[in-house]
Parts: structure tokens; C-alpha cells; sequence
């Protein structure tokens, strides 16, 4: 199994002490800038996360197709797009668009969504579940349409006074192999088990909502186990892909210790959504014990593709540095290898 490494940008911008991504801008062109030297260096992806009402990346379909035409190796992507915010065909014209212009290098994580600064945010933009659906079950009904927009699907009827004839029209442009392409994030065993049975791809993040008094990695491995299983038994004909996150900070100087501390944490069990959920812990150190502790990570080891979480306000070269750090001194223990 190919080991991918890929970094993972909230994009938070704030004009604070420290802060060198202080403006939309600033976060927008600098996501663009990392992605370009993390390509550099041998890295395998660039993803951001999509959140609404705060000072992070939004509307990530622009910043995709500005990365995509800056770059030629990397893969680009999203963890994730909280679907209910989405309209489904507009998403499958700007997602098939931005994948074309990078060449078919989209790799799209979408999920039912996860606590936002605005009280139902999602009904300001105009998507309000219908009577007896929930928010959830709607975000999945945007997930359908849209998966159906980008396989071709005949979305509306062409007009015969326009056309001579009455037939189903598919969204254009439509883009070569994107259907394979859908992650979709989820937070349990269960809910694993279900994207396995629509045939998307895994994404999984540093938070399970759920608990069983078992580490954090050991109970994501089992998620992922789940996952497969239940791949197999659906007969899907490819191999998924599964992808885990976690935050790595080598200490390489003084700065590191001051921003990071001095050791990795441990994980920590709290309560989001009204029920237990476990957090897994951020690994922290000197390169050598960094990459023991990321090779002994059951997760890590049964996913095909690792996302680094990266503190993007401390700007690009930070963050490229730590980038070059861990492809060094860390990423090789877990058998990653080079993208060049």
C-alpha cells in the first residue's frame, strides 16, 4: 500500500500578535504559496478545511483551481465541505471545473457538517430541511445529487424549442474519474460503515464522537477495519482510499518549544453534540521520537493517506520548514516516500 502525506490548512486568519496570515487575502494567497513549496518538497497533497461565518477558508473551489493551475504533482483537496451548505450542481460545475484545471488531482472530503459559529447557518444560504428531514439527512440528500451531477447524470430536460428533441441533460463540464474521487468524513464505526456502503472513500479526522475507553488510534483503526469490511462486502470492484489526521509538530528550535511546548499530549474524552467524544492527542518532540510514536500509531498504519494539520498563521515558511522536517526526519518511519 502507497503511503500518501498530505497537509491540512484550517486557513484561520486574525490580525493578532504573531499572526503572519492577518487578512482573507493573506490566508487565500498563502494556502496557495504552501502548496507550491510543500510540492517542492516531495509531499503528496494540500487540503483545506471549509468552515462558514469565521475568519477561515470558505468557498474553496477558487483557491482549489488556483493551486491546481500552480502546481502539477500534488493533490488537491477539501476536509471537508459540510454539505449542507452546498448547492448540489453548482458544487458539481465549480468541482468538476477546478478538478479539469488541475488535471484531474481533486480529491474531495464532504461530511453531514460539524458545529459552526451560526445557529443554522445553512438556512441563511438558503437550504432549509424539509418537515420530518434533519439537517443531517439533508446534507446527505445534497451528497447524493451532487454525486449523481458528477457521474453525468440527465440532471434537467433540454427544452425542444431550444433543441428539436425532449432528453436529460448532465451538468457541464463534467471531469474524468472525479466520481471515484468523494471522501466522506465521518465521525463513528457506524456512520464508516455507511460510506463504505455508498462507495466513497474514508476521511478521519483527530475526532471520533464516540467513545470506549480504548486510545484514540486504536479505536480510528477499528473505524477503519469496519470501513474495509464493509467495502468488501458491497462488492465494489476498486480499492477505497482512507485518509487519517493528525497534528505533528517536530521541535527543531527555541520557537518551536515556545509555540508547542515540549512533548506530545495525550488524548482527551469530552462531550460535543450531547454525547461522549474522544479527541486524539497532538505529537509533539524531537524528530526521533516523533517518528517512533507516529509508526506505533495503529490508525496511521491502516490508513493509505496521513493529513498533517499545519498552523497556518505562522506563514509559509513555518510552515515549510516543518513540512521539510517531518519528510526528512519523521514521514519516512511509517514508509512514505517522496512525490517526485
Amino acid at each position: 500500500m502507497k503511503k500518501r502525506v498530505g497537509f491540512l490548512s484550517f486557513g484561520h486568519w486574525q490580525a493578532a500578535p504573531g499572526s503572519q496570515a492577518r487578512t482573507g487575502a493573506d490566508a487565500l494567497l498563502q494556502s496557495i504559496e504552501l502548496a507550491v513549496a510543500a510540492e517542492e518538497i516531495g509531499i503528496d497533497g494540500a487540503y483545506v478545511r471549509v468552515h462558514h461565518f469565521a475568519r477561515q477558508l470558505a468557498a474553496p473551489f477558487p483557491l482549489l483551481a488556483a493551486i491546481g493551475a500552480r502546481t502539477s504533482r500534488i493533490e488537491i483537496g477539501t476536509g471537508v465541505i459540510d454539505m449542507r451548505y452546498e448547492n448540489p450542481l453548482y458544487m458539481a460545475e465549480a468541482a468538476a471545473a477546478a478538478d479539469l484545471i488541475a488535471g484531474g488531482r481533486l480529491q474531495l472530503g464532504i461530511s453531514r457538517g460539524s458545529p459552526e459559529p451560526a445557529q443554522r447557518g445553512y438556512e441563511a444560504f438558503g437550504h432549509v430541511p424539509p418537515e420530518g428531514m434533519s439537517d443531517a439527512d439533508m446534507a446527505r440528500a445534497h451528497a447524493e445529487l451532487f454525486r449523481a451531477a458528477i457521474a453525468g447524470a440527465g440532471i434537467a430536460t433540454s427544452d425542444p424549442k431550444m433543441t428539436g428533441q425532449e432528453v436529460p441533460l448532465p451538468i457541464q463540464p463534467q471531469a474524468p474519474g472525479l466520481p471515484e474521487r468523494i471522501w466522506w468524513g465521518s465521525g463513528t464505526r457506524a456512520t464508516a460503515e455507511w460510506t463504505a456502503r455508498q462507495g466513497m472513500n474514508l476521511m478521519s479526522s483527530t475526532l471520533l464522537t464516540e467513545d470506549t475507553g480504548v486510545p484514540f488510534d486504536e479505536l480510528q483503526a477499528e473505524q477503519i477495519q469496519r470501513f474495509r469490511a464493509t467495502w468488501a462486502e458491497a462488492g465494489w470492484e476498486r480499492e477505497p482510499r482512507v485518509s487519517v489526521s493528525r497534528s505533528v509538530i517536530p521541535l527543531l528550535d527555541d520557537r518551536d518549544r515556545m509555540y508547542f511546548g515540549d512533548r506530545s499530549g495525550e488524548d482527551q474524552v469530552g462531550f460535543l453534540d450531547g454525547g461522549l467524544a474522544r479527541f486524539g492527542k497532538s505529537y509533539v518532540g524531537e524528530p526521533d521520537t516523533l517518528a517512533r510514536e507516529l509508526a506505533q500509531d495503529q490508525a496511521v498504519r491502516e490508513a493509505d493517506t496521513l493529513l498533517l494539520t499545519v498552523p497556518n498563521q505562522l506563514g509559509v515558511d513555518y510552515n515549510a520548514r516543518l513540512l521539510g522536517a517531518l519528510a526528512d526526519q519523521v514521514l519516512p518511519a511509517i514508509g512514505w516516500e517522496p512525490n517526485r
